[in-house]
């Protein structure tokens, strides 16, 4: 399995998207630089911006694409077809495909971490803590997984151009749904969600009211576990079909 991992770590040798992966943190934080003039507040800036942004854009568009430029490297090799043809298990192949994109969208996250509590030494007001930072950069990760053996599938199933839109769909389901009581049923909204209480931030990027109900914070722990325990159902169940999918 190690093996696996490693080669497919490799493939990613001076891609795109390996490049997107360290490009994007860099994008956001720039981004929410230069839209600080225009917040309401010149306080938590960075956090209102960047964590809502982040997990609204890059996150589940960033994952669909590297999924699907992954699938797209494979066929147009002919390393799908070669493979099947020796005697090595397809499922962790697959598994192999997830744990790589899952480990380079952490390398983005701790890129992100590292940049924000930079910022927060030179320009202590971009964000109330550093502390805040790295548990809502971790907790969009964590969220996040679940959009890996998704990405994969339709881009396998499907095809890159597919796998983009139902992400951009998602999205839109995410940013409406994530204020609603049914949000554990829409994974692009659990990011969002979880924002709430850990930066204060609502979905549609403006910061929320002390008595709003979207801040109480029971979601954080109950988020994660659905997460978590749907990404692990995603990833064996879409493990089994690529395993019985007939390579023509």
């Amino acid at each position: 399995m190690l093996t696996m991992i490693e080669s497919e770590r490799l493939k990613y040798k001076r891609t795109f998207a390996k490049k997107l992966v360290f490009i994007a943190p860099f994008f956001f934080v720039l981004y929410a630089m230069t839209t600080m003039p225009v917040m309401n507040t010149t306080h938590n800036y960075f956090e209102y911006t960047v964590f809502n942004w982040w997990p609204l854009i890059f996150v589940p568009i960033g994952t669909a694409l590297i999924a699907s430029l992954s699938v797209a490297r494979e066929k147009k090799s002919g390393n799908d077809k070669a493979l099947r043809c020796h005697d090595i298990s397809i499922v962790r192949l697959w598994w192999s495909k997830i744990i790589v994109i899952a480990y380079y969208m952490l390398l983005s996250t701790i890129e992100l971490i590292v940049l924000l509590v930079l910022l927060k030494w030179f320009l202590p007001n971009s964000l109330s803590s550093a502390t805040v930072a790295i548990f809502a950069s971790l907790v969009i990760w964590m969220t996040s997984l679940a959009y890996i053996p998704i990405g994969l599938f339709v881009a396998e199933r499907f095809g890159m151009v597919v796998s983009i839109i139902v992400s951009v769909i998602g999205i839109a389901l995410g940013v409406v749904m994530a204020t609603k009581p049914y949000w554990l049923f829409i994974p692009w909204s659990w990011g969002m969600r979880l924002m709430c209480p850990i930066v204060r931030v609502h979905p549609n990027g403006v910061p929320l009211e002390k008595e709003s109900p979207l801040l109480d914070p029971s979601v954080i722990p109950t988020g994660l576990v659905i997460a978590m325990a749907v990404f692990l159902l995603l990833s064996f169940v879409t493990a089994f079909w690529f395993s019985r999918k007939e390579v023509h």
